[in-house]
């Protein structure tokens, strides 16, 4: 295996485990759009990475952090939905990023390049994609709690306000990390779809974020592996493998409830 491609699936599969498990709690506080709009925030700072010469994973992660505290501040502050809050980030951004990004390089801003992965690039997706799902199993319980009820969370000692800033940030993460293999234009699918897929067929709150988890890492593997064959961008094949499963799901789900 050559290895541009296999830095690529490296980064890859830990890219889409990460997104899918972190998508499993988005989808279960009904918040599946969120970050398809959190990856538009990151357009303004894979800009000014190009136009001033450095890594836009930096820009990109910069304005999402940077992001992630207003929206924390203003949800905290202003009793706003949390997602009203991040559309009002998503218009801003979108329209600044499409305006400072140059014509030549706003393809691969939209669509990513998992083609241009280095090693670096992949041991920084293994490093962080760990770090992440780490993090994520750890409040997991205090996420899904506080979408029931905040009282309820609060009355069982869980920090409301820190549990809802660190899942945020764990979201701006593995955003920032999806940018680079299916671009801002396809990141929302890579987190949306896994966790749709295996809401339909789990049965229990442990079994749908390791699900969703394999069934991203999956998805990427596979979109990554037709494009080395086909020699069609990875982002779209990526998407398009996570419908397929999504749309297997929902087969599976049908079938098992006739035999229920």
């Amino acid at each position: 295996m050559a290895e541009p491609l296999a830095y690529a699936i490296l980064a890859g599969v830990f890219a889409g485990v990460a997104s899918g498990y972190m998508g499993s709690l988005m989808v279960a506080k009904r918040m599946a759009l969120v970050g398809d709009v959190l990856s538009h925030v990151a357009l303004p700072g894979i800009a000014l990475g190009i136009l001033l010469n450095f890594n836009p994973f930096l820009g990109a992660f910069a304005f999402l952090l940077a992001a992630v505290a207003a929206t924390w501040y203003l949800e905290r502050s202003t009793r706003l939905p949390l997602d009203a809050v991040i559309g009002v980030m998503f218009v801003f951004a979108l329209a600044v990023g499409v305006l400072l990004t140059p014509q030549p390089d706003l393809l691969e801003a939209l669509f990513g390049d998992i083609a241009s992965v280095a090693w670096l690039d992949a041991a920084l997706a293994v490093g962080i994609s760990t770090l992440v799902v780490l993090l994520g199993r750890s409040i997991y319980s205090g996420v899904v709690l506080s979408h029931i009820s905040e009282e309820l969370a609060v009355s069982a000692k869980v920090r409301v306000g820190w549990v809802t800033f660190v899942y945020l940030f764990l979201v701006a993460v593995v955003v920032a990390i999806g940018i680079k293999v299916v671009g801002t234009l396809l990141v929302g699918a890579l987190v949306i779809l896994p966790a749709a897929a295996a809401k339909n067929v789990s049965r229990s709150l442990s079994r749908y974020g390791a699900l969703s988890a394999a069934f991203g890492g999956v998805s990427a593997v596979a979109g990554i592996g037709l494009a080395s064959v086909t020699g069609i961008p990875a982002g779209p094949l990526i998407v398009l493998v996570g419908t397929a499963t999504f749309l297997g799901s929902v087969f599976a789900k049908r079938i098992g409830g006739r035999h229920a």
